[in-house]
């Protein structure tokens, strides 16, 4: 579902199994080819460690700013299938992955579903996505 006016929405994306600059390009692209949607800029890729205690291999970050008139709910279906199409398949939570698409946030909504919390509820808690977010801001119209 779509809007009539563009909201910026920032975009989290990691990936620790793979090719995983590879995995951030083609999310970065399958973004930018969503209906109604455009990504604006993207941050710089910061390598950083796994959270959540489990001995993996260590993640690729990087956050875009869109400007979409998908509805919140439109576009988590469609990062979820982005991470699919890269071979994400969800096991276990903090898990190792080909690929995460999180939105951190959406214009000034503020969602609570079982599903869909935005702001994202670890943004508080995550350096890398706040200077992600901080690189940005100065995109946002």
């Amino acid at each position: 579902m779509t809007t009539a006016l563009a909201e910026p929405a920032y975009v989290a994306l990691g990936s620790n199994l793979g090719d995983r600059a590879a995995h951030l390009a083609a999310a970065r692209a399958a973004l930018d080819a969503l209906p109604g949607t455009r990504v604006v800029a993207a941050s710089a890729v910061e390598e950083t460690a796994p959270l959540g205690g489990k001995v993996q291999p260590a993640y690729l970050n990087q956050m875009v700013l869109l400007e979409t008139r998908l509805e919140p709910r439109t576009l988590l279906e469609a990062c979820q299938a982005i991470e699919r199409a890269e071979g994400r398949v969800r096991t276990e939570r903090w898990g190792s992955r080909t690929l995460d698409v999180d939105i951190v946030r959406f214009g000034q909504r503020r969602v609570a579903e079982p599903d869909l919390i935005i702001p994202h509820p670890e943004l508080a808690n995550r350096d890398f996505w706040q200077r992600e977010l901080a690189e940005l801001q100065s995109h946002e119209r």
